[in-house]
Order: structure tokens, then sequence, then C-alpha cells
């Protein structure tokens, strides 16, 4: 694949980071950088890592992959090469790891003092659990986010990894980063972003704790306003095994949710606490007369806030979804489009993922002004696969 900068021709055009190559939210923060038009060259160890590589992986869209051996001292000198123009590094080792390897923030900052070192763990760079191993549903555990999810009550019931890895982390992390880079062009000098996943998914939660606070919220799933405690914000079973959501909550909403459902005038309205599981009885039993599609052509487009629930395989053919191109299909690949949307800045996708760790190492490093390349390769200090 031919690599040159520039590529870009989102808002982030110009800015370049250097990523250390992780699992989970740190390549999907760097995903985000470069589709927003960042420069970003993704170094891995040869051969790669777990969920790390392959050509359908989009979180490692539109940026190279280089593969350097960080265990020797050349490879490391390579990244604070490599960091000397940059703007922001990215790393999702344990607290520790990197400065052992020898391109910590200190390292980092003797080269380059305007740098921003973005960190991405699940618990932080210090506490109790630091160094702990852990994934998505250990963290957001801890945060109270977890204990609430799900309407069953006997157990939680975890989002995949949304709600951590992505919610409460690459997102907080893309944050800190940017607003850090912001600074670092008015001051001169960089700084150290602590992306903790359990820090950013306790902020996500912001508003469960304000409930909490106020006393207007119960630690009970399916207890409350937004979690399935009320009949008019559930999802409820279709004719044809199919599931529509139902979130009407202001009364005109669910007043116009009640006409196009066809309620008897007698049905339960929204302040009859007491009769809330016959209102329940009678919402599930009407979805249950028709299919998911009858009830979308009811519902779909009014004030009742009702929407189908679909797969993921369906979502990129929905009539809205595809009139505002949501999701595009690139090399071969139905995938998510940049977001969010900028009037004259627009993001647009680069380059597709990279088939394996070291595809583009010779040319990214050359791109980058990286000297001696092919001596590098001849030591096995960088690795270039070629396809």
């Amino acid at each position: 694949m031919s690599y040159e900068l520039g590529q870009g021709t989102g808002p982030l055009k110009g800015v370049k980071v250097v990523e250390i190559a992780g699992i989970g939210p740190g390549p999907h923060a760097c995903m985000i950088l470069a589709d927003l038009g960042a420069d970003v060259i993704r170094v891995e160890r040869p051969g790669g890592q777990l969920l790390a590589g392959g050509p359908h992986n989009l979180l490692n869209r539109g940026r190279p992959s280089v593969a350097l051996d960080l265990k020797n001292p050349e490879a490391v000198a390579t990244v604070l090469e490599l960091v000397r123009d940059a703007d922001l590094l990215v790393e999702g080792m344990r607290p520790g790891v990197a400065e052992r390897l020898g391109f910590g923030p200190e390292d980092c900052r003797a080269v380059n003092p305007r740098l921003v070192y973005g960190r991405m763990t699940g618990w932080g760079q210090d506490g109790p659990l630091a160094t702990a191993a852990g994934h998505d549903m250990n963290y957001i555990s801890i945060t109270g986010a977890l204990f609430g999810l799900g309407q069953d009550k006997a157990r939680p019931h975890f989002p995949s990894n949304l709600v951590g890895d992505f919610g409460g982390g690459s997102t907080y992390l893309v944050i800190g980063l940017l607003a850090a880079l912001l600074e670092a062009r008015v001051s001169g000098e960089g700084q150290v972003v602590d992306a903790a996943i359990v820090d950013g998914t306790a902020h996500l939660n912001a508003m469960t704790s304000a409930f909490l606070a106020g006393g207007g919220y119960r630690e009970e799933r399916a207890a409350n306003l937004l979690d399935g405690g009320v009949p008019f914000y559930d999802v409820y079973a279709t004719s044809d095994g199919r599931h529509v959501s139902v979130g009407a909550l202001e009364p005109q909403f669910f007043a116009t949710f009640v006409e196009l459902l066809g309620l008897p005038d007698d049905a339960p309205g929204q302040a009859d606490l007491d009769r809330y599981d016959e209102l329940r009885a009678l919402i599930t039993e009407r979805f249950a007369s028709r299919t998911q599609a009858e009830w979308i052509e009811v519902f779909e487009g009014t004030d009742a806030c009702v929407a189908g629930i679909i797969p993921l395989s369906e979502a990129a053919r929905h009539p809205h979804m595809a009139a505002r191109e949501v999701f595009v299909e690139r090399d071969g690949l139905v995938q998510p489009s940049p977001a969010p949307r900028f009037s004259r800045t627009r993001p647009s996708l680069t380059t597709p993922p990279t088939p394996a760790a070291g595809s583009d190492t010779r040319e990214a490093l050359n791109a980058w002004g990286i000297a001696d390349v092919d001596k590098l390769l001849e030591a096995g200090i960088a690795v270039q696969v070629d396809p």
C-alpha cells in the first residue's frame, strides 16, 4: 500500500500522532483521530497481537502499520525520533511499562516538550488496582454502572464492551487529547493525559449519580424511569419474534403512542403508577398482534418515539441511515462513516485496515523522515511484511 502524509481531510489535518499499538479503546481512539484527518503512525510489535490486525479490523483503518522490536534500544530510539515531530502519542500499556522500555513521558518530553502523551488504561495510572489485569466489564463493575444495566432483576447484563472500552475509555481519551493539544498550542508545553476507563465511565454515568443524589433512583434493575421500570420506556416483542423500542416519556409523545398503538380509552395513563402492570400487559398484547415491519409502518416518523430494533447487518439499509450515509461500503467492507460531521473540513476515509503488522514499515518510516530505514530492516529492528 502506498503511504504518504496529509491524506486526511478532516479538522485534524496536519496533526501527527504516534500510536503504540494496543487493543480495544486505544486503537478506537486512534481510528477517530485518523478519521478526523490526523496523520497517525501505528507502531506494532512484529507479528502483531490478539485482535490487533487483519484486513477486516476497522479499528485499524486510516493509518499505516510499522513493526518495531521495542525490546531493542534502536527501535526505541526510532520511536523517539517519531515523537520528535509529533503532536500526540497514545499508549495503552500497564503503568510503568513504557518507562521501562524507554519511551515514557519524561523520555518523550526530553525530545519534544510540546508532546501530549495519552495513556489509556482500565484502572488508571495509580490506585490499588493500577497494575492488575482487567477488561471492560471489570472496570464498569466498580463504577456502579454495570450494577444497574439490564432489565433482569436477578442479575445485571453487560452491553458488550461499549460502555467501558469505548464509552468511558476511547471517547474520554480523545476528549483529553484534543483538550491538551489545544492548551499545548497556547502554552507551548505538553502534558500527560491519564485516561482511565473507571474515570470516564463514572463521568459518563453522571445523570444516574444525580438521580441517586436527589432520591429519585432505586438501586434495583427495571425499577426506574430509564431502565424498563415504566411501561412506556421499554422493549416489546412483535408477532414475528422481533422487537421494538418504546421511549414515549413526555406526555404529548405518550398520547401519540397510545393513539397509534390503539389502546382502549380506559387504559391506564402515565400517572397511574398503581396500574403500570396493567398498562404493560396491554402494550405487550398489542405489539404481539403484528409483525415488527407492520408496527414500523405505523410508528416510524411520528412523535410516538417507537423504533424497530434491527441487527447491525441490516442497519446500513435503514432509510434514515442510508440517507445520511451513516454506514458506507469501502474496500469491500461495510463500515461506519467518520463522526461527528463538520460543515467545512469534512472528514473522509483514507486507507483500509492494514492486512498485517508491519505492512507499511518501510514506506511509513520513510514518510515520517526516519533515516536508514533499510539498515533497521536488515538488522531485524524493524520488520516489513509484504502482502
